[in-house]
């Protein structure tokens, strides 16, 4: 098998917060605490959970948007984490993102033409000002835009038109991997489907691997080739989309699966209701983080902290009870 293309190492991210007069007592947010997981090229991996899980903080720990506290960010063979900023440079062509609302991420003053020649340019893609005007109208032919529009700004697109215009402009940089930051989360049903759609299209055409980051599993489903689950900082579940909707092994994949509504007139699951709520990622609990909310949980959960272990191909699982389930 080829090496992926994204290796993520125990990565932590932990943040500071300042509490007491004049700030002297410090405490800590647990944001990301030891994820691990690989990309492949041309592979869609999902990364979800509840709000304030910590995905969208790996997704950004990637993109190096800020520094990490431990671990490693491995891009085809070469750490990231602790680029140089000449070599970070070139890395950020090969790792481009789309983030969740397409208005704020656009700047308003630009029209559409600068804002997709700014990383052309920005990266020296283009050999000419004549090669620059063919790549600048080839990406709004390739996100489907009229190539009319080039002129205009961003708040005289709809959601939809803004968040394809944030897609192109992550393509002109011609990149390896694209983040996908809750992408199309902001949007409409129907306009979640054809931009679902077209990621799809653009990453059979270009090969490209995308890591996305959403909490809907109604779109996950539709559109990945594995899924990692996480949880208060870290994940419990790593599979194939296939196994993750059929078999879920973990308890809190069970009941993130059990609240997804189904599209059959009619139909229902038996939702598992989850009591209590997610513990403080300032203060974790002990052992297993989902312990307090566990229907299963048992002593061992309480004071030991499970750690992924595989369970099938291409299948991991931190979970004491799976683990005791199979024993002999």
């Amino acid at each position: 098998m080829s090496p992926p293309l994204l290796q993520v190492n125990d990565l932590k991210k932990h943040f500071p917060v300042n509490k007491g007069l004049f700030g002297r007592k410090s405490e800590w947010v647990y944001a990301v605490d030891g994820v691990s997981f690989e990309i492949a090229r041309g592979e869609t991996l999902s990364l979800v959970g509840e709000s304030g899980c910590g995905k969208s903080t790996v997704g950004r720990a990637i993109l190096r948007l800020f520094d990490i506290t431990s671990g490693q960010v491995i891009l085809d063979g070469q750490r990231i984490d602790d680029a140089a900023p000449a070599t970070m440079r070139q890395m950020r062509r090969r790792v481009q993102v789309v983030f969740q609302d397409p208005f704020s991420s656009l700047n308003p003053r630009m029209r559409v033409r600068d804002i997709l020649a700014e990383p052309i340019r920005n990266f020296g893609l283009a050999k000419s000002a004549e090669d620059l005007e063919v790549r600048v109208t080839a990406l709004m032919d390739t996100v489907r835009l009229p190539r009319e529009a080039l002129n205009r700004r961003p708040h005289e697109f709809s959601g939809g038109q803004r968040q394809r215009i944030g897609i192109a402009r992550a393509l002109a940089a011609e990149p390896e991997l694209i983040v996908c930051d809750e992408a199309v989360s902001a949007l409409d049903v129907s306009v979640k489907a054809q931009i679902v759609n077209l990621l799809q299209d653009l990453q059979q055409k270009f090969g490209l691997a995308l890591l996305f980051i959403s909490h809907d599993l109604a779109i996950v489903e539709h559109m990945t080739h594995r899924v990692a689950v996480m949880y208060l900082g870290k994940i419990v579940e790593v599979a194939p989309r296939r196994e993750i909707f059929a078999a879920p092994r973990h308890p809190y994949t069970k009941a993130l699966l059990s609240a997804v509504p189904l599209p059959e007139p009619g139909a229902q699951r038996n939702p598992i209701i989850l009591g209590g709520d997610v513990p403080s990622p300032i203060n974790p609990p002990s052992g297993c983080r989902f312990h307090t909310r566990c229907p299963y949980v048992f002593d061992r959960c309480r004071t030991e902290e499970p750690v992924l272990r595989t369970t099938g191909p291409e299948q991991w699982v931190a979970c004491h009870l799976d683990e005791a389930l199979e024993a002999p």
